[in-house]
């Protein structure tokens, strides 16, 4: 919500400025919808130690922080904020979600079942993706309100999955938007980025970018990838455009959004700085 990035959390200020005594005195205050899929953003004391259930979870020097949550988490999840050997929890109960699914039976097994050579090839892109978003960052362009990368019609939506000839496929983790080929794509915060790829397998190709604190987004199936390793883009530029490459029906961009290795739901990012 608007009030977390601007300052609106008066609440918490008479707390920031001195040392709790009380565990109920340090400041805990979260944004965002508690659902699974979710990004949520948080704020507390710049000095404090935040964990989610057992997990530690960094701070910014202002006191941000940001957690998410997968598509299949567990309902019940705790934040813990220790300052000053006080500690402060708060449980959180996530609503669950109903996706999509899709069982398609009688498809020629070759189109379900990949060659072994796309096996090794998948593989080692896999490893590289998942390499890029190891990259850590003290970035804060997360707070930012963000823009919506493209325009057109969704035709995509997390969480949505087939089930081909009784095989679970793997869900779809991203926000599907439909264009003609050659439509920009613009970089929804600014950033680093962390892969540029122009042909991979499965997702074609396919841009990552780090926004800090493990916040990353990632486009697939671009028709050209325009920018490199290493590069620092603004909010609003263009990085690629819409394309129909990898394993696509038709030209769309897949873009997706991650805190670490969760795979977050990107439609509820829009709502979230409101």
């Amino acid at each position: 919500m608007r009030s977390l990035i601007a300052g609106v959390l008066t609440l918490v200020a008479s707390a920031l400025t001195g040392v709790p005594a009380l565990a109920n005195d340090i400041p805990l205050a979260l944004s965002g919808e508690r659902t699974q899929g979710a990004l949520l953003l948080g704020k507390t004391h710049p000095e404090a130690e935040v964990r989610l259930n057992d997990k530690d979870v960094a701070v910014t020097p202002d006191g941000y922080f940001v957690i998410g949550f997968a598509r299949k988490a567990d309902l019940q999840q705790t934040v813990t904020v220790t300052l000053n050997g006080q500690q402060r929890s708060e449980t959180l109960t996530l609503s669950e979600r109903e996706y999509n699914i899709e069982r398609v039976d009688g498809v020629p097994q070759r189109t379900v079942t990949p060659d072994p050579e796309q096996v090794k090839r998948t593989k080692r892109e896999a490893a590289k993706v998942w390499r890029a978003r190891q990259h850590r960052s003290d970035r804060t362009d997360f707070l930012a309100p963000l823009i919506k990368p493209a325009e057109g019609r969704i035709s995509g939506y997390y969480g949505s999955q087939r089930i081909l000839n009784g095989e679970p496929r793997n869900p779809h983790y991203g926000e599907d938007i439909a264009a003609p080929t050659g439509t920009p794509v613009k970089a929804p915060w600014s950033g680093v980025v962390t892969l540029a790829e122009p042909d991979l397998f499965y997702s074609g190709g396919t841009i990552i970018i780090d926004h800090g604190y493990r916040v990353n987004t990632t486009y697939l199936h671009l028709n050209s990838v325009d920018v490199e390793v290493g590069q620092t883009i603004e909010q609003g530029d263009v990085i690629g455009t819409i394309g129909a490459t990898g394993r696509a029906t038709g030209p769309h961009l897949d873009w997706r959004v991650n805190w670490g290795q969760e795979r977050l739901d990107p439609s509820l990012l829009y709502s979230l700085y409101e």
